[in-house]
């Protein structure tokens, strides 16, 4: 099946029935050996997710336009995002009461309503402070709202309001890659495995309850080492 170029996810599936339809004959004495008893199931392609390299990722936090309320919340919400690796499910839900600067830290509930502490950067600290500041009182609008980021008529943002954020300010960007809120989220796991930090805390900061789930920024790591290899050994 591999020689007549059969893409692998295909492949297994093709298994699968065939499996299934040997089992159907043999029950009912067409047959009397299970022919697909030996014959193993491929594992399925592992599909890395997008990541930004360090330099795209800065190219998009400098997009947001700073000079007034809205740009000040977008840029503070993609320094939140890199800096924490927060699914954008539990950006939108971060309340006021989830800060913790002066000790640089932010808390979230994960799936399963996990709570997890994590450890928020200085540059992402500033950006919220500025937005605390200088835009969020003026979204407020003198209402009343418990959440951190706000939309123009006061009230928390959803998750489709960032993934249409991301892709605005990707274009602007110029980078020609399919890039989603959860690619910062890649990014930000990437970056910090790339730079020593140990699987475990990755998981931790991640909120994983699969160590299994964090090891794919492992693999992620290792084809950008090849790519870089590939593209920068001299003896290739």
């Amino acid at each position: 099946m591999s020689e007549a170029g059969m893409a692998r996810n295909s492949t297994i599936r093709m298994i699968s029935t065939l499996r299934k339809f040997s089992k159907y004959l043999l029950q009912f004495k067409y047959i009397n050996d299970d022919f697909m008893s030996k014959v193993d199931t491929p594992k399925r392609a592992q599909h890395l997710p997008a990541v930004l390299t360090t330099e795209e990722v800065d190219k998009l936090l400098a997009m947001p336009n700073t000079d007034n309320k809205y740009g000040i919340r977008d840029r503070a919400i993609f320094e939140v995002m890199y800096a924490t690796g927060l699914r954008v499910s539990e950006l939108v839900h971060l309340k006021l009461d989830d800060l913790h600067l002066s000790v640089g830290l932010i808390q979230t509930l994960g799936k399963g309503n996990k709570e997890r502490i994590i450890p928020i950067g200085d540059v992402a600290s500033k950006w919220i402070n500025i937005y605390l500041n200088h835009s969020r009182s003026i979204l407020l609008k003198k209402r009343r709202s418990p959440f951190l980021f706000l939309n123009a008529h006061g009230s928390g943002l959803s998750r489709q309001s960032i993934w249409k954020k991301i892709k605005k300010y990707v274009s602007l960007a110029g980078i020609e890659k399919n890039v989603t809120p959860h690619t910062l989220r890649h990014s930000f796991a990437t970056h910090i495995l790339e730079n020593g930090a140990d699987l475990r805390i990755v998981q931790d900061l991640l909120g994983h309850s699969d160590i299994s789930t964090t090891q794919i920024y492992t693999h992620i790591s290792n084809h950008r080492l090849a790519e870089v290899y590939d593209k920068y050994h001299p003896e290739i």
